[in-house]
């Protein structure tokens, strides 16, 4: 499930085929690791079931790749499993499989575009009706409806499982980049360490608060609509399950399936009025009613991430001033600045490396202005 080596126009077409097929090697047993590792946490035996028929699916992939790999007398290199496979493996042993199953489902729809290259092998080209089976039923698992599935994670801020740990990660990231810039800005004008502490404390404490009363009042508002929504949608079905009855069997048939077939079935499932209110909060709305969402829990999740971040810029500062802190703080927030970076590729897809230095960049010049602007004051002030 790894992105495969950019071809460039003065890559020989010759080397193209064997360079994705041995990419495509490890990104299947990558895949088989990662599965495991979702099928080990899974509580359901039924969603185990599943990800073991992947797994071996997943398998097969590899056996097929290796044999083409083989006929081009191209030798296999030593597998090794890949620091996004070993983190999330980490991750769901931490969050559980479904907190990780969003992050797993954007990646196989990755693998599902990857085999489609015009440049792919043949044989590996026939798999990718499987990667796409892989990809639906990773949708069915991370519980993302697939007419709604393209909102669903649009709202990955305000929704749980995936959503939650994204939040989480940029919530340090903003702690991180905030406050840093802040105790640097200070540093800049030669405070001494007291200020330059009570600055880095005083900045934790306020944007955290910002950031939780922010998440709360924003989650609030969400979930009353959605619960009004919901509450809207059960009065129409009590009012007129006619109706309801045929928006359902429209929603079936737009969907593919004939139309007696998704009259009986939508018959069936207005039998049970609770199911019958579920199935259509889902359908027609694309929302999960046990997924809503907890205000407080964005909001403490939200003032824990930013404060864990906001935090390691001011460490060092307490042991005392002088460049010493200074270099030791920069030192902490630039390693810390790139794991957030490279953890954020966890949900792009891209390099680690790109990721992590790229988001070291960004908190470098935010540093660095401030620094700039926090000597200027300084020495215009007298400070």
């Amino acid at each position: 499930m790894s992105a495969p080596e950019s071809v460039t126009e003065d890559t020989p077409k010759t080397d193209i085929a064997p360079k994705l097929l041995l990419e495509n090697w490890r990104g299947e047993l990558d895949a088989v690791e990662l599965y495991r590792a979702l099928a080990k946490y899974e509580k359901s035996p039924q969603r185990v079931e599943i990800l073991q028929d992947m797994i071996k699916d997943e398998e097969r992939h590899a056996a097929v790749m290796a044999k083409r790999l083989q006929e081009m007398n191209v030798p296999l290199p030593k597998y090794s499993v890949s620091w996004r496979v070993r983190t999330l493996g980490f991750l769901t042993r931490i969050f559980g499989p479904k907190a990780i199953m969003p992050i797993v489902e954007t990646l196989e729809a990755d693998d599902v575009n990857l085999y489609l290259e015009p440049e792919q092998d043949a044989a590996v080209a026939e798999l990718a009706a499987d990667e796409r089976k892989h990809f639906k039923a990773l949708g069915s698992l991370a519980g993302t409806p697939e007419p709604h599935r393209i909102a669903q994670h649009e709202r990955w801020h305000r929704t749980g499982g995936g959503g939650t740990l994204r939040a989480t990660i940029f919530g340090v990231s903003d702690g991180l980049v905030s406050n840093l810039a802040l105790v640097m800005g200070f540093a800049g004008a030669q405070a001494d360490a007291e200020f330059v502490m009570l600055a880095g404390v005083a900045g934790l404490l306020a944007g955290a608060c910002s950031m939780a009363a922010g998440e709360y009042v924003s989650m609030r508002a969400q979930r009353e609509l959605f619960e009004r929504q919901i509450a809207l949608e059960e009065t129409e079905l009590l009012l007129a399950p006619e109706e309801e009855q045929a928006e359902l069997a429209m929603i079936y048939r737009a969907k593919g399936v004939s139309r007696d077939e998704a009259e009986a079935l939508a018959a069936r499932i207005m039998e049970n009025k609770d199911v019958a209110l579920d199935t259509l909060v889902r359908e027609e709305l694309g929302l999960d009613p046990s997924t809503l969402g907890s205000p407080w829990g964005a909001a403490i999740s939200s003032f824990i991430a930013f404060v864990i971040g906001a935090i390691i810029p001011v460490l060092a500062y307490f042991s005392g001033a002088g460049w010493l802190q200074f270099g030791i703080s920069a030192a902490m927030s630039g390693i810390a600045l790139f794991a957030v970076g490279a953890s954020v590729s966890l949900f792009t897809g891209r390099s680690g490396l790109y990721s992590g230095a790229r988001q070291l960049a960004i908190g470098a010049v935010a540093a660095a202005v401030t620094f700039g602007i926090g000597s200027a004051i300084g020495v215009g002030t007298g400070i």
